[in-house]
């Protein structure tokens, strides 16, 4: 169960992340409020799942998570670029995050 409530809290970083474009340098109201509840609640779920996984590995994970998750929605979102370069460290990141799963063990 800690890794569904990690997953989830990586999609609420990704949320965050993305409101702070919205947000217009936390300038706009509605934007700033919706970053702020997804980072809270980001924040709640990682240390939920942190009471039964390394919290080494469940940070890691959680930031590839964001990171992965917010640099797809800048290239769909935001036209940043999409070079094959880019693309594929983007993978890399979740190659890293599927390793750690594997080497978690019984975590």
């Amino acid at each position: 169960m800690s890794w569904y409530i990690l997953i989830l809290a990586g999609l609420f970083e990704i949320g965050w992340a993305i409101g702070l474009e919205y947000s217009d340098g936390l300038s706009k109201p509605v934007p700033t409020v919706g970053t702020v509840v997804a980072l809270i609640i980001s924040m709640v779920l990682l240390a939920q799942a942190v009471k039964d996984l390394p919290i080494g590995t469940a940070y890691a994970v959680w930031t590839g998570i964001g990171a992965v998750g917010t640099a797809t929605l800048g290239i769909i979102l935001f036209d940043e670029p999409a070079s094959l370069a880019r693309i594929s460290f983007i993978g890399v990141i979740v190659v890293g995050i599927v390793g750690l799963h594997a080497v978690s063990g019984g975590h």
